[in-house]
């Protein structure tokens, strides 16, 4: 039977450090689940990108870098009301695996103590590919063309994720001062 990972993120956006983690773990397995968490948020500052954007956006850089389709799954899996229920929550919707990446702390104690072997993932310029970081450049109108794929630039470009962004950090006491 073939090792099936599981990779665990929220993707907000993909970028340059998810890309190098996928590529990673398909070295050591033979199939990826792709989990993008906390998919019911979206248009927050912290959860900009709706469940569906950040599938494209995935779909987009690995179809760019060459990684066949056979080779991973996305699932998109909501926030479960308590941690202990959210890994019965992920086995109920995603096909069996074997093991996990992640350096999550809340994800590898859950996992754990669910019985599944957990590896970490070694970080690829963890400082400079951050999502936040990213969301952070977007707000100051700062340069952040090169953490992320083309794809998902130009993605994020057309669907005004910029503006969103921007749009989504503003006070409403702004404008009711009179």
């Amino acid at each position: 039977m073939p090792k099936r990972a599981l990779f665990v993120g929220r993707f907000q956006p993909f970028h340059y450090g998810h890309l190098h983690a996928i590529e990673a773990i398909l070295k050591e397995a033979d199939e990826l689940l792709i989990v993008v968490g906390s998919a019911q948020m979206s248009h927050e500052p912290d959860n900009p990108f709706t469940a569906g954007e950040r599938l494209e956006m995935i779909i987009y850089a690995l179809d760019a870098a060459g990684i066949d389709r056979d080779l991973y799954m996305l699932i998109p899996i909501p926030d479960a009301p308590a941690h202990r229920v959210w890994v019965s929550q992920v086995e109920s919707q995603a096909p069996r695996f074997d093991i996990v990446y992640t350096n999550q702390p809340l994800t590898r104690r859950l996992l754990v103590e669910a019985g599944y072997e957990v590896k970490g993932i070694k970080l690829h310029e963890r400082d400079r590919y951050e999502a936040s970081e990213i969301r952070h450049r977007i707000l100051k109108n700062e340069d952040w063309r090169d953490l992320v794929p083309p794809e998902v630039y130009e993605f994020i470009k057309a669907i005004g994720g910029e503006d969103r962004i921007q749009d989504l950090a503003k006070s409403d006491t702004v404008n009711s001062r009179r």
